[in-house]
């Protein structure tokens, strides 16, 4: 998903880790539980990153919330897209969107829940080979998923939010230290808008931009304006004009 983003970042100067999260991309789903928060982390070590601003959208976000809360000292900035949040709860409207989900997988509609993402989460400006990508990367995801829950010796995948891992140290919001922006787009569902700006109350240094022209995918909708709004914020941080490693 950050096709269009990952070489303007590097052009700038940083170096640019992208994750898949387990079952998507080319990353297999899981068979048990686990944490994103910790394969992040596992991540970075594997690479000898000490600290790292990190970007996330969606899901991803919430995932970035707890790498910075559980690992406040490696974790330098916050760009949050349209974030998910462990505190909030759920909407009638998101509640419904999960049903009519798992209602159109449970049917064998793998197509019809594609459908759904992509009407669900792209905004009004969105154009056809956004579209396409969004309806790409759903499908993917949706048969890793698939595949493992219709394995043989395979139950159902775990999709790692909310998955219990042995030992994992609680986390808590105002553990976050890092700088944060959390950005919102006004067509998005109101629960992502609610958690944007909810986080300057629960954060101790975030501030929320709202994008009108965005639903839930600012980074594939306008990927270019997106960009800048995430070098802007990073490149703030270190007072120079010197990209930070």
């Amino acid at each position: 998903m950050w096709d269009p983003q990952w070489r303007m970042f590097l052009d700038a100067g940083h170096r640019v880790v992208r994750c898949d999260f387990r079952g998507h991309g080319d990353t297999p789903a899981a068979r048990g539980p686990y944490r994103d928060a910790t394969d992040v982390r596992d991540v970075l070590d594997a690479l000898g990153i000490a600290e790292a601003a990190v970007v996330a959208s969606s899901a991803g976000g919430a995932v970035a919330l707890e790498l910075a809360a559980r690992l406040p000292e490696r974790v330098t900035s916050l760009v949050l897209l349209n974030t998910a949040s462990p505190a909030h709860r759920p909407s009638a409207a998101l509640r419904d969107f999960d049903a009519r989900e798992a209602a159109l997988l449970d049917s064998g509609d793998v197509a019809g829940a594609v459908e759904l993402n992509v009407a669900t989460w792209l905004g009004p400006e969105a154009d056809a080979n956004t579209r396409a990508m969004v309806r790409l990367m759903q499908r993917r995801a949706f048969e890793a998923h698939l595949a493992v829950e219709n394995a043989e010796d395979g139950g159902p995948a775990d999709g790692g939010e909310g998955a219990a891992e042995a030992g994992a140290p609680a986390f808590r919001l105002r553990d976050v230290r890092a700088r944060t922006l959390a950005v919102s787009g006004a067509h998005d569902l109101p629960d992502f808008r609610e958690i944007a700006a909810g986080l300057p109350g629960l954060l101790p240094a975030a501030r929320h931009v709202e994008l009108p022209w965005a639903g839930h995918l600012p980074s594939l909708e306008r990927p270019a304006e997106t960009a800048l709004l995430v070098l802007d914020f990073v490149r703030d941080r270190q007072g120079t004009g010197v990209p930070r490693r």
